[in-house]
C-alpha cells in the first residue's frame, strides 16, 4: 500500500504576508430567527427573487447572486418577540443597480400587497423601507452617487448637517416621472426641507 504524504510547503509568517490591519472582503449574509419558517421562506424568496440554497424544517438559506447564501432563516423553538424601542439590528439593506430596477421592483412588490412603510431621498440613495412578516425592517435601494468620493461630497457641502434624514417620496411618482422622462439628476435630486420642518418630521418607523 503506498502511502502519499505531502511535502511541507515553505513556512509563512503571519506579519509578513499581512503586515497592515485585515478587513472584509465582503458582508456574507445576514441570519434572522423567526417563528414561521415557511411564512418567513415564502416572503424573503419572493421579495428578493431568490431561490433556496439549502434547507430543513428547521433553517432554510437562500441566495439570489452568486453568494452561497445571503439570508438564512432558523426556526429556533421557545422564540419571543423583542420589545419595541430596544436597541440591536436597525434594518437590513439590499441595493439595486439603476433608479429603474429599484422602481420596478416596488412595482411588482406592489402587486404582491407588499408595500413600503417608507420611501424617502437620503441624499447619497433612493430608499423604500418594507417589514417583513415578522416585522424586521428591509431597506431596498439605489445608490445615487456611482463613486465614494462622490458621496462624499455630498456630506463635505454640508447637507447632512441641514438634514441628515432626506425628503420622503411617492414611488409612485417617481415611476410616472421616470416612465415620462424625466432626467435621472431630477429624479434623484433631493430638494430642501420645507420651511418649519425638521429631519424627524421625514421620518417614518
Amino acid at each position: 500500500m503506498n502511502i502519499i504524504t505531502e511535502r511541507p510547503s515553505a513556512k509563512r509568517r503571519l506579519a509578513d504576508e499581512y503586515p497592515d490591519r485585515v478587513r472584509p472582503s465582503k458582508l456574507a449574509h445576514a441570519v434572522l430567527t423567526t417563528p414561521n419558517l415557511p411564512r418567513a421562506r415564502g416572503w424573503y424568496l419572493n421579495a428578493l427573487a431568490a431561490k433556496v440554497a439549502f434547507e430543513n424544517d428547521k433553517v432554510c438559506f437562500m441566495t439570489y447572486d452568486n453568494e452561497h447564501h445571503r439570508i438564512g432563516l432558523i426556526a429556533l423553538p421557545k422564540l419571543v418577540e423583542r420589545p419595541p424601542n430596544s436597541w440591536g439590528l436597525e434594518h437590513l439593506a439590499f441595493s439595486y443597480p439603476t433608479l429603474g430596477a429599484l422602481l420596478s421592483q416596488f412595482r411588482y412588490l406592489s402587486s404582491q400587497g407588499i408595500t413600503p412603510y417608507w420611501a424617502i431621498n437620503h441624499g447619497p440613495t433612493i430608499s423604500f423601507y418594507y417589514r417583513d412578516p415578522d416585522g424586521n425592517k428591509i431597506e431596498m435601494d439605489y445608490d445615487v452617487f456611482p463613486t465614494v468620493s462622490e458621496v462624499d461630497a455630498f456630506f463635505a457641502a454640508g447637507n447632512y448637517e441641514e438634514n441628515f434624514m432626506g425628503i420622503i417620496v411617492d414611488p409612485e411618482e417617481l415611476i410616472a416621472k421616470y416612465e415620462a422622462g424625466v432626467p435621472l439628476s431630477e429624479l434623484v435630486h433631493r430638494p430642501k426641507l420645507p420651511p418649519g420642518m425638521t429631519p424627524w418630521d421625514m421620518n417614518r418607523s
